[in-house]
């Protein structure tokens, strides 16, 4: 029983150490978004200011997600309805300047595939929502001699949910989020 027990923490320890810290790299990463307007076309932006740290393999098999998102760092290439969703009737930027998501659980669903499930909080509201990953790829960096992984999450929810506007016939309530993601191995 005692070797039992020595081989099993033996085995937890390497699997903890087999963990790394990843951060998100700016210049090749995207947190994107899309929205219906007047139910006829699809509004897309970004958020430019942002961090994602993960904790992970160095095979993503099993990964934490921590997500930070500037609000004010909206960008839907109109400035006039980027001012008005930086307001108090949508964002509030300046009440709530920041987009939270931490992962609580993680389900590998393929080879490269996989579901990550955690609170997101936008304008001070917190609810569960599970994201769609795919692993597009984990090479060497030639640079820095360092791992680097392409990943992207995809996931909808509903603005109304978190407080983000009110029910309006030009806009939809469902919002798209597609993150691009260039992770650095630290």
């Amino acid at each position: 029983m005692k070797k039992l027990f020595l081989a099993m923490a033996f085995l937890t320890s390497l699997m903890v150490s087999a963990q790394s810290t990843w951060k998100s790299d700016p210049a090749h990463s995207k947190v994107g978004f899309g929205i219906t307007h007047l139910m006829i076309s699809q509004v897309e932006g970004l958020f430019s200011d942002f961090e994602v740290t993960a904790t992970a393999t160095e095979s993503f098999d099993d990964a934490t997600f921590s997500v930070d998102i500037k609000t004010a760092s909206i960008d839907t290439d109109n400035e006039r309805r980027d001012n008005h969703l930086k307001s108090p009737d949508f964002f509030d930027a300046e009440t709530y300047p920041s987009i939270t998501f931490e992962s609580t659980s993680f389900e590998k669903t393929g080879d490269k595939t996989f579901k990550v499930m955690g609170d997101l909080t936008i304008h001070g509201t917190t609810k569960k929502v599970t994201l769609d990953g795919t692993v597009n790829g984990i090479i060497t960096d030639q640079r820095s001699n360092k791992l680097k992984a392409g990943l992207k999450l995809t996931g909808t929810i509903n603005r109304l949910e978190f407080g983000v506007g009110e029910e309006s016939a030009s806009i939809g309530n469902e919002v798209d989020m597609t993150i691009h993601l260039e992770m650095a191995q630290q």
